[in-house]
């Protein structure tokens, strides 16, 4: 599936100032995008690609050099699928930068099979696993992935102590059997038993059945007292209305991509009130309220708080400034926009926001040669080696069919947990 959005318009092509004179010549620049549209998180990837296209249409009303268009292929949430559309767009089409996918397990494909072998840079929204740490400790990526979201490796055990600190001390497992849930699994187990919790059960499951009342049954044994559920609004919503049916305690421990209205509409909201949950926090911003009042009407009403939209504009902010500040120096190449990526996010630089008036600010000072900080709608990003970015965790609950945050835990307190805990 591929739809190509122009985002700029002849009004916006006439504003280019005087301010961005010091550019390159006019340049137009395809971002290629590698969503989830379809399949179990094809929730996630309409939210994401909405939010990408938001802020390419920001960065194209700012006035820049370089018209900014976005290619988006649906990966059908399959990695298989993934790597054939990222093959068209980086072997076929050039495109110079990817962002993609949503959820891991399309993720790595595309990175081991197409972008890392191409050194064609890359920015996960979305993508928590540890794995992706991994190949960059082992030197597998080059240097050319990002992400804005926090890995597992910390949430797992975030997940832990949120579950231990609400009473919940004797849980079965049911997760998704793909390399998120099984890290996210093996992360929060090491955690959950170092604190004393009691796990009764491990039960993976594979995507997209009719039924899992098998696996819910399978989950029971060992009489649990609750469920921590690692999976996707769509197939979660099915193995949590079987989990209630069969009998299965309505307390449940859930993951950050069940923090979703659909998932409580579908399950219903009077067998969550029993519900926890942990999610990749954020530090508010004058981006996160610029978004907040203006992403549902661009993307014809999906909530601003849905998963992993907030961090997919900051994704496509991030690759639009990058790509000016590649322009500037006329090279607007996958190496130029790789180099160019943690440098528009420079704790030194002036800060810059969300949207199209702060953007223009931006865009003036890169062509003066000056350093830039986007503090974005999820806060301040900053880039390990490894493309990894800290941050705190949200928890929450769901009360009365809402998503309501209890707290936060930072995520030097998680570190210092897992330190602790001998992890």
């Amino acid at each position: 599936m591929t739809k190509s959005l122009l985002l700029s318009t002849a009004i916006g092509a006439v504003l280019v100032t005087a301010g961005t004179s010091a550019f390159a010549a006019d340049c137009k620049v395809t971002v290629g995008m590698v969503m989830e549209l379809t399949g179990p998180a094809g929730q996630y990837g309409q939210a994401g690609a909405k939010s990408v296209d938001m802020a390419l249409r920001d960065l194209n009303e700012a006035g820049g050099a370089c018209t900014l268009e976005s290619d988006t292929r649906d990966s059908q949430s399959q990695g298989n699928v993934a790597v054939d559309q990222a093959t068209q767009l980086v072997n076929v089409k050039k495109v110079p930068v990817v962002i993609g996918g949503i959820i891991s397990s399309v993720t790595i494909p595309i990175l081991t099979s197409v972008t890392a072998p191409a050194k064609v840079p890359q920015i996960s929204p979305a993508s928590s696993s540890p794995t992706l740490t991994e190949l960059g400790r082992e030197g597998k990526t080059g240097g050319i992935f990002f992400r804005t979201i926090t890995s597992d490796a910390l949430q797992g055990t975030a997940a832990a102590k949120y579950a231990i600190d609400q009473g919940l001390k004797k849980l079965a497992i049911i997760h998704v059997n793909n390399d998120f849930g099984v890290n996210m699994e093996r992360e929060f187990q090491k955690a959950y038993e170092a604190l004393g919790g009691t796990i009764t059960s491990v039960t993976p499951y594979n995507e997209k059945q009719s039924s899992y009342a098998s696996e819910a049954t399978a989950a029971m044994k060992g009489d649990p007292e609750g469920l921590y559920l690692i999976s996707y609004p769509v197939d979660g919503a099915t193995i949590a209305r079987a989990w209630i049916s069969q009998g299965g305690p309505a307390t449940f421990l859930l993951n950050d991509g069940m923090n979703s209205s659909d998932f409580i509409e579908a399950v219903g909201a009077k067998y969550l009130e029993n519900a926890y949950g942990t999610s990749s926090g954020t530090s508010p911003t004058a981006s996160t309220d610029y978004f907040n009042a203006n992403y549902a009407a661009f993307s014809g009403g999906i909530a601003p708080d849905a998963p992993a939209a907030d961090r997919s504009y900051d994704a496509g902010a991030i690759v639009g400034l990058a790509i000016a500040k590649a322009n500037k120096d006329g090279d607007v190449t996958p190496a130029a926009i790789t180099a160019a990526i943690p440098q528009v996010v420079d704790p030194k630089g002036a800060p810059i926001y969300a949207g199209p008036e702060e953007f223009k600010k931006a865009l003036q000072l890169i062509s003066e040669g000056k350093p830039i900080r986007y503090e974005g709608v999820i806060g301040p990003v900053n880039f390990d080696q490894y493309g990894d970015i800290t941050g705190p965790f949200r928890l929450w609950k769901i009360a009365d069919g809402k998503v309501t945050t209890t707290g936060e835990i930072s995520a030097d307190d998680v570190t210092a947990l897992k330190a602790k805990l001998g992890q």
